[in-house]
């Protein structure tokens, strides 16, 4: 994990970027969050070492993501070559085996404690999308993949402006909802790269993104999340949005009961989006139980309406 500020990284984000499609770029992950918190503090950071960016609408997904990985690669980023699937694929590899577009700056370290990479993603086609889905990326250098998940279009939902930079970034609750969608409960599989020495669970690290923002938010009363909640899950889900909202606290509810898993969510809270503030474990579950008191509950008790 690097230290990063967010508001240099957006910057260079959005110089590097080609001007036409800035606007279909909408960063997530801590690095949006951090920038909505921190923009005003140069002081402050935010430990992450990716900046998801999501692409959209679907259907120009692809030209915007051929385009900026052009440019990107033609001004000498680099890709960052790991996991299983490393080797750019062809029009006879199978989706799923092809590699995500994740590129270093020019001239950074991989190693070092301010490197960062920039990984394309995309909103999903339809909300029937379930689990991960890949949409095939054409380059000079190959075929890559663009990964998207079933929430991910709630994040899109909205998004704010980076000032003049031109580039967009999710709502901080928008991002605190798919997370909350995403995992109703806490599932075993781990993140596949240690925090700070530890094999944590995929669950922690995402619910433990929700406390951080609730704790960065630090508003008076939540209900006013809950309200954007259900617009965005009316526009994202129009046929099943009762449902998903009926359920949306039961993953944080298992972790907040759980003193092993919500340990684990404090530790990625403390070596990530909180990092220039560490919380004590008793400060992170204030946090939570007063967005789950005030926004998830509400929300859960008006589905109907």
């Amino acid at each position: 994990m690097s230290h990063v500020s967010p508001s240099r990284v957006f910057a260079e984000v959005a110089r590097a970027v080609p001007e036409a499609c800035r606007n279909n770029i909408v960063v997530i992950g801590s690095l949006a969050a951090g920038y909505h918190y921190f923009r005003k503090d140069p002081t402050k950071a935010v430990r992450t070492k990716d900046v998801d960016c999501v692409l959209e609408p679907f259907h120009a997904a692809v030209g915007a993501g051929q385009s900026i990985a052009r440019q990107l690669l033609d001004a000498g980023w680099q890709r960052r070559v790991t996991g299983d699937h490393q080797k750019p694929g062809s029009v006879k590899t199978p989706v799923e085996e092809l590699p995500a577009v994740r590129l270093y700056p020019p001239d950074v370290e991989p190693d070092s404690e301010e490197a960062w990479f920039i990984e394309l993603l995309t909103v999903p086609e339809s909300a029937d999308v379930s689990g991960r889905v890949w949409t095939r990326l054409p380059l000079a250098e190959g075929h890559f993949g663009l990964p998207t998940f079933r929430f991910l279009s709630v994040t899109t939902f909205r998004p704010l402006k980076a000032g003049p930079l031109g580039i967009r970034y999710a709502r901080p609750e928008m991002m605190v909802l798919a997370n909350l969608l995403e995992h109703p409960k806490i599932k075993p599989e781990r993140m596949s790269a240690a925090i700070v020495g530890r094999e944590i669970k995929r669950s922690n690290k995402d619910l433990g993104r929700v406390l951080a923002i609730a704790r960065l938010a630090d508003l008076d009363d939540y209900r006013p999340w809950a309200e954007a909640w259900r617009k965005a899950l009316q526009a994202c889900f129009p046929t099943e949005w009762s449902v998903l909202a009926k359920s949306v606290g039961n993953g944080m509810r298992e972790l907040m009961a759980s003193k092993t898993d919500f340990e684990e969510a404090h530790h990625t809270c403390l070596n990530g989006l909180l990092s220039s503030d560490p919380p004590t474990v008793d400060g992170l579950r204030a946090a939570g139980e007063r967005v789950l008191g005030d926004a998830i509950e509400y929300l859960e008790s008006n589905a109907d309406r």
